[in-house]
Order: structure tokens, then sequence, then C-alpha cells
């Protein structure tokens, strides 16, 4: 039986979540959010919030400005955004940039869209080159998260490149993930051989 409760769980369109998984301890992290209005996608696991505070903190301390956008998502909310992809792109387009309900790491409460004023509070590609996007992806390892759909890994992955989208694994983990260079899949993939070996 799969703890989809683990801080570790993988997450993607081989290994969806049930349609009635909630997490357990989701709350509000105290960061600047896109929006205003009290919603559930404002919510992590306890655990990610705290991290994500820290993150959010220390990067002050550095002149960067990161700002929240989007973090627990529950499945038929993912099954909503999924159909309104449908609609724009056609299934095919759909499939490279938004995950179907229940392969959305949003719905473990353990991923989070981060974004920017210079790019208008938007989760684009461009925000990956903007410093608070290279900052990011030099130091979220260290509060405990990765950049999960690096560029170069779409065909690993299953997702376009997502320089916005963090996913939390812990210190350790996080730190080891980035430190390979390999997505979580691949890390994951390269620890089972390793111990075959």
């Amino acid at each position: 039986m799969r703890d989809w409760h683990g801080l570790h769980v993988l997450v993607n369109k081989s290994n969806p979540l049930p349609a009635d998984f909630v997490p357990k301890d989701l709350v509000i992290p105290e960061v600047s959010f896109s929006f205003s209005e009290d919603h559930p996608r404002k919510y992590l696991r306890r655990e990610a919030a705290v991290a994500l505070e820290r993150l959010f903190a220390y990067a002050q301390t550095m002149g960067i400005y990161l700002v929240a956008a989007s973090g627990y998502r529950s499945y038929e909310t993912q099954a909503a955004i999924f159909a309104n992809h449908v609609e724009r792109l056609g299934t095919l387009g759909a499939n490279r940039e938004s995950a179907r309900p229940g392969e959305s790491e949003h719905q473990t409460g353990l991923a989070m869209d981060i974004t920017s004023k210079l790019v208008g509070f938007k989760l684009v590609e461009e925000f990956g080159s903007t410093p608070e996007g290279r900052w990011l992806a030099t130091h979220a390892s260290q509060f405990g998260f990765i950049l999960r759909y690096p560029v170069g890994k779409e065909k690993v992955t299953g997702y376009i490149y997502e320089p916005w989208h963090y996913r939390y694994l812990g210190e350790n983990l996080a730190h080891q993930v980035t430190e390979s260079g390999l997505t979580y899949e691949e890390f994951l993939l390269q620890e089972v051989n390793t111990q075959d070996d």
C-alpha cells in the first residue's frame, strides 16, 4: 500500500493519487500571494508551508521578492483546470501543459507555483530568466524544494518546462536531487538501480 501522505511520494502520469485523497495538515503559509481572496490554493501541508515561509523570508533579505500563486488543488479543481486546457489546446496540448486529475502534485499539498512582479505575477517560462527565477532555482533546495519540471526534461516528466513549479521534499532529499541534476523520476530510478546492484 502506497503512503500517499509521505513527503517523498511520487505523483505523475504513471503514479496518480486517488480521487478522494486530501492531505491531513493543510495550512496557509504566511507569505505574499498573487491574489488576496481566501482560496484553497493558498494551502500547503504544514511542513512545506513553514519551509516556504523561511525560503521567502531569506529571499527578501537578499533583495528577492517572491510571490506564491498556487498551492493545494483538489481532484475536482484539477479536473476543471484540465478540461479548460483541453478546450483551449486540445487533448495533446493539454497533456503537455496540465496534469489530469489525480496526476497533479498540487493535490499532495507539497507543491507551490511561485512567481514575481517582473512577470506580472503570471506563471510563464520567462520567470526562469528573471533575477527571482534564477535565485529560486539556485537556493530552493536549501529550504527543501526542487524545481520539478526543468528545461530539457520534458520527455522524462511529461510536462513543459515550468520554472515556477516547486515541490517540497525536505532539505536532505531536495539537496540530493538538485545536486544530481536529475528529475525526481530519474533520481528515484537511479536509487532503485543502485539498491539492486
